[in-house]
């Protein structure tokens, strides 16, 4: 696969053009991410006020007493969207399920701690613990391959 960047002053706006024999699961793959990453905010309510979050800043959304939170350094934030709905705007390469209440932001994470039932404890950057279901293992597996660098 070629990759080409074309950067000028003159464009007036971001045009993504991809050319290939056939859209294959990397295509529609590298198509989703692309749509993914489009989500410039999430609006969370604290009190009566509504905050608009930057996804990069959200340390992971827990689903609590039935509702929604995203838990960042500054507090707990009620939001309007499922978890589903998170994990369909958000983008695949940062953000991961860590269970069925879990999403996480992976540059969050500060280590993990297997347990002898398959499931994994995950510590974040700001002392918050979170465990990762069985049926979850593989996914957090995978996502942290994706993000190494290759030798």
């Amino acid at each position: 696969m070629k990759v080409h960047l074309d950067i000028n002053d003159s464009y007036q706006e971001t045009v993504i053009t991809i050319q290939c024999k056939e859209a294959d699961q990397t295509i529609l793959d590298l198509l989703h991410d692309i749509k993914r990453s489009e989500t410039p905010f999430i609006v969370g309510q604290q009190g009566e006020m509504q905050h608009l979050l930057k996804p990069e800043n959200i340390h992971l959304f827990r689903v609590q007493n039935e509702s929604v939170h995203a838990i960042t350094a500054e507090g707990a934030f009620k939001v309007k969207e499922k978890l589903y709905e998170l994990e369909e705007q958000l983008s695949s390469g940062k953000f991961v399920r860590l269970s069925k209440s879990v999403i996480a932001n992976l540059y969050e994470l500060s280590h993990f701690e297997a347990s002898f039932h398959g499931t994994l404890r995950v510590y974040f950057h700001s002392g918050e613990t979170e465990y990762v279901s069985r049926h979850y293992v593989n996914g957090i597996k995978e996502a942290l391959k994706l993000n190494r660098r290759k030798p």
